[in-house]
């Protein structure tokens, strides 16, 4: 496990709550991006289960999801939200390059977002009253390691391969 994004995660084991957050989001986010890495459109959009979940969804549907929580709820910019299963909707021509620096812009737009509060900065939310840059940190690890295992099984499924790394 010699991956700079395995050792960043690793670094921060002995850091402060924020670091290890953050490096454990990123760790996930890592993942997410690795599965995806190396596909073609074909590949990326093939599905295996009954619903529409492929790897190249998945993709569009986290880069949504960093947008709608901290483009959108932390930073407080409104904007209508999108019909949740319209997120893993992709276009024919939309290619897997395309999906993942889409996904990294946005990642990289949380980070900065992110980045200008403190976490226990609060903010309301719809559903939950009010949320912290804490729980949304918290929320974001839980829902992009899941989307992340249902990418390595899609992977596994596609090629072979398997695990953090593959």
């Amino acid at each position: 496990m010699t991956h700079p994004d395995v050792l960043a995660s690793a670094r921060s084991a002995a850091g402060g709550e924020r670091q290890v957050l953050e490096a454990s989001l990123d760790l996930q986010r890592a993942i997410m991006r690795r599965k995806a890495a190396g596909l073609s459109a074909e590949e990326a959009q093939r599905s295996f289960v009954p619903s529409a979940t492929t790897i190249a969804g998945l993709l569009k549907h986290l880069a949504i999801v960093e947008n709608i929580w901290f483009e959108q709820i932390l930073a407080q910019q409104p904007s209508p939200l999108p019909d949740p299963d319209a997120t893993f909707a992709v276009g024919a021509e939309e290619s897997v390059e395309e999906l993942i620096a889409a996904y990294d812009a946005a990642c990289a737009r949380s980070r900065e977002i992110a980045a200008k509060f403190e976490l226990d900065h609060l903010v309301p939310q719809a559903q939950l009253g009010q949320v912290s840059l804490r729980w949304i940190y918290a929320h974001m690890i839980e829902e992009t390691a899941r989307h992340a295992g249902h990418a390595d099984i899609l992977r596994e499924l596609t090629d072979g391969a398997t695990g953090l790394l593959g």
